[in-house]
């Protein structure tokens, strides 16, 4: 696992937020083998005990209890804080995205500066840039759409907001927006699609032409380590994440299914259909207050039919950062992964 300029962690005190998640969890483990004295948060007691297991030090607390984020906060004394915590979902009630996204890392940001954190690393996400159109090598300063696509992206960027702030007010802050991670451990991006394939209930959208980005998790925890040690240029800024190779979504989905030997989508949906049958789905899931999500959204729909790519090079001149995973490595990992569960 590649670190930021090739610097130790050793002797370094790092609080990880959200470590009983995907990303939070392997940024976490690699910290810890990196040489760091990391103090992994998380709300989940069952994936608390196998960080716990792993001999991290474990606090389990709510975001949006302010009490006892701050009592993490100051037992931890870190030297630096990658607040990976968030609440992630294509849908859901408006409230609960705010509670998490919005006071849960104003409570985190508040307690840094309190504990006169040295470097805190704030884990974003570049939904922030959709808006139901192609997004082609979009940069960090790209304009942001008004309103939000839904609630997470909506509450992704008024976290943004809240950091931006707190590096006015001095805090040492550096944003990551990455792009779709995925690889070993993914709880969410490829068991999402598998299931739908699975249930062979998932049509080709639109042309089935357009291009996306993808992060491989170790890449995106290779950008975490590098924003912990990069320099003062980094300070207050934002940077994309990906594998910095676009694939085109449906051979990369046909692949996927070669690999694990399911029948791959032949159905074809144009877009304009998908996107109305998931309002009317998305519609009906609110007034029927039905738990979950809907088995459509227009997220989905926008994220499975328009081309999605972004521009890093804003992380490899001010970070280093450098991506080491081809897709096509990175899939073959995720399938192996599958096979030894």
């Amino acid at each position: 696992m590649s670190r930021g300029h090739d610097k130790s962690f050793a002797g370094q005190r790092i609080l990880v937020t959200g470590a009983t998640g995907f990303l939070g969890g392997a940024v976490a483990h690699a910290l810890c083998s990196n040489g760091a004295q990391v103090v992994a948060h998380g709300r989940s007691a069952a994936a608390a005990t196998k960080l716990s297991d792993a001999g991290l030090s474990v606090a389990l607390a709510p975001l949006e209890d302010r009490n006892a984020i701050h009592r993490v906060v100051a037992d931890a004394r870190p030297d630096a804080i990658v607040h990976c915590a968030a609440k992630s979902a294509p849908f859901g009630r408006r409230r609960d995205f705010m509670a998490a996204n919005v006071t849960g890392t104003a409570h985190v940001l508040e307690a840094a500066a309190q504990a006169n954190v040295e470097r805190f690393v704030h884990i974003s996400s570049p939904s922030i840039y959709c808006q139901g159109e192609a997004l082609e090598d979009v940069c960090e300063d790209a304009p942001l759409p008004t309103p939000s696509i839904n609630h997470y992206a909506e509450t992704k960027r008024l976290g943004e907001d809240l950091v931006a702030e707190a590096h006015r007010r001095g805090l040492g802050t550096v944003t990551l927006r990455p792009r779709a991670i995925y690889g070993p451990g993914d709880n969410a991006l490829f068991p999402r699609l598998l299931a739908a394939l699975e249930d062979g209930k998932l049509p080709v959208i639109g042309s089935g032409e357009n291009r996306i980005d993808l992060t491989y998790i170790d890449d995106a925890v290779q950008g975490v380590q590098r924003a912990l040690v990069s320099g003062p240029r980094s300070l207050g800024r934002a940077y994309n994440l990906t594998s910095g190779e676009p694939v085109r979504l449906w051979p990369l989905i046909d692949d996927l299914c070669r690999r694990l030997e399911l029948t791959p989508p032949s159905r074809r949906v144009g877009r304009r259909t998908a996107r109305a049958a998931a309002f009317i789905l998305e519609s009906w899931h609110r007034v029927a207050k039905r738990p979950g999500e809907p088995r459509l959204t227009r997220y989905s729909v926008d994220s499975l039919s328009l081309d999605a790519t972004l521009d890093i090079s804003a992380a490899k001149r001010d970070l280093g950062y450098a991506p080491t995973v081809s897709v096509e490595e990175g899939v073959a990992q995720f399938v192996e992964s599958l096979a030894v569960r």
